[in-house]
């Protein structure tokens, strides 16, 4: 490596490049995910907080939606900015850890390739900025375990700060980190007041966030305790671990696992046995609260950079360097397809059967031919049309007083997105139940449903005036009727509370 890191750049630059190519091709093939259309309308809503997260993603989507509405390509170009971004910052640890061009070149891949982090490119989530922010705070790390200046849990503390704006998830990080602490060189740092000051500066960054979950209660706690309760998978420790393997590459699991060994047993790297330590504990601590495999995510970076100086340092013949940089590259893209929505769906569907793999599940939802977050892209158009033809076929009167109502802020933000000139949607799902009945008594509500008799119990007159049948999206949002029902028993705006579903 020369003085500057000059030719590590050529690797991001290379990759970088790359990941633009194929994230911005990625979007001719499906369309919008659910989240993407919630997150639009919660854009459209502007507020210091939303019950299922912070308000920078809603922002951002909003944004995209008004500077280009309908725009894929607008709605993900931040993704794929940060795909890259990902891809730099591993080879920036990289150089921090004296590696070389081969160590950047099998991190950068490694990022690259992996799996999750090709699907994090291809939408626009809450995880959008965590990785990224994690790389900085890695870094920082770092530096202090090198050089021993505390002062740099300031810009630490910044980080985490900003980072809360988009997503709470980077507060596991930081309790694991919690953990590991006293068990490496930098619990010196606690006898300063450094780190103290760095946690009052994050906590001031994201009050006002904290004062409007505060304000509602702290909607995000309850939701995530029933996540815990009965949406998650819960997953066993051996199960979490091999997920992880299956999230970020089997093939790369070689690196980060010759990463976290370097650091846990080998004395020439245990400067930096903090990082393992804190995997230890963030495992630890997702397996007991049940919580998502991919929560993981903004952790390997780090590790791939490990892995890769470490990998470089014991592994000096280019052929063993060639054969695990080949393994890396061979299954990333073959596990490219069912990451990013690269291939037309019946191209897709066969390449998922000449495999013979299916994606394994995060929540407790039946499955269509599709993995969930692809299947997640279909059928809301049709939704949305159907409900608006319904709607517009009311009588005058009867339009005055209609509107739809979700069962899920999926569908409610599908008619709201797509809708043809219709009043905004209600749901009693997450952000939507903050936002109410909008003055509907339920006189006249749209609804779709799988069994439109149930809705007689709410009803005097229900009547039947659409099908919808994708048999790519989701099970439990095809095979839907849609409904008008009029002549509600008693009144939406009274019966509201107990609509309450976060979740």
């Amino acid at each position: 490596m020369t003085a500057g890191g000059g030719p590590l750049s050529r690797p991001a630059l290379v990759l970088g490049v790359l990941a633009l190519i194929v994230h911005a091709y990625a979007d001719l093939h499906y369309d919008f995910f659910r989240d993407e259309l919630y997150f639009i309308v919660c854009g459209r809503n502007p507020a210091l907080g939303y019950v299922d997260q912070p308000p920078v993603i809603p922002l951002i989507a909003g944004f995209a939606d008004w500077a280009a509405p309908g725009s894929l390509l607008a709605l993900r170009a931040l993704p794929t900015l940060m795909a890259v971004a990902c891809i730099a910052g591993a080879i920036w640890l990289v150089r921090l850890l004296n590696g070389g061009l081969f160590a950047a070149w099998l991190a950068g891949l490694c990022v690259f390739l992996a799996p999750f982090d090709m699907a994090l490119g291809s939408l626009l989530t809450t995880d959008l900025f965590t990785p990224v922010a994690w790389i900085g705070c890695a870094g920082l790390l770092v530096k202090m375990l090198r050089d021993g200046d505390h002062r740099r849990w300031i810009p630490f503390g910044i980080i985490v700060g900003l980072t809360l704006w988009t997503k709470y998830l980077i507060a596991f990080n930081l309790v694991a980190l919690a953990v590991a602490l006293p068990f490496t060189p930098l619990r010196r740092g606690l006898l300063t007041r450094w780190p103290y000051l760095a946690a009052l500066i994050a906590l001031a960054v994201v009050a006002p966030n904290v004062w409007w979950q505060a304000e509602h209660g702290f909607p995000f706690l309850e939701l995530g305790a029933n996540g815990v309760k009965g949406k998650n998978i819960a997953l066993s420790l051996p199960g979490y671990l091999s997920s992880l393997v299956v999230l970020f590459g089997p093939t790369a699991a070689i690196v980060w696992i010759a990463g976290l060994g370097a650091v846990a047993f080998a004395p020439r790297w245990r400067l930096y046995r903090l990082f393992a330590l804190q995997f230890v504990a963030f495992v630890a601590i997702e397996t007991v609260l049940h919580g998502k495999d991919y929560y993981a995510a903004s952790l390997f970076p780090m590790l791939f950079a490990l892995g890769a100086v470490a990998i470089e340092a014991a592994v000096r013949h280019a052929v063993l360097r060639g054969i695990v940089t080949g393994a890396v590259v061979l299954m990333g893209i073959v596990a490219a397809p069912m990451s990013a929505p690269v291939l037309p769906v019946e191209t897709f569907i066969a390449y998922e059967h000449a495999l013979g793999y299916k994606a394994p599940q995060m929540e407790h939802r039946d499955l269509s031919e599709l993995p969930q977050v692809f299947a997640d892209m279909f059928g809301w158009r049709e939704m949305a049309k159907m409900v608006s033809d319904a709607y517009w076929a009311l009588p005058e009167a009867d339009r005055g007083k209609a509107v739809f109502a979700g069962n899920n802020y999926g569908e409610a933000a599908a008619v709201d997105v797509f809708g043809e000139k219709l009043p905004p949607s209600i749901s009693g799902h997450n952000n939507y139940f903050v936002w109410g009945p909008r003055g509907h008594d339920g006189s006249v509500v749209i609804r779709v449903s799988g069994k439109p008799e149930a809705a007689k119990e709410a009803y005097d007159d229900v009547q039947v005036v659409g099908r919808l049948n994708n048999r790519y999206a989701m099970p439990d949002e095809a095979n839907l009727y849609v409904i008008v029902c009029r002549g509600r028993k008693s009144s939406l705006i009274d019966d509201w509370p107990q609509f309450k579903n976060y979740n």
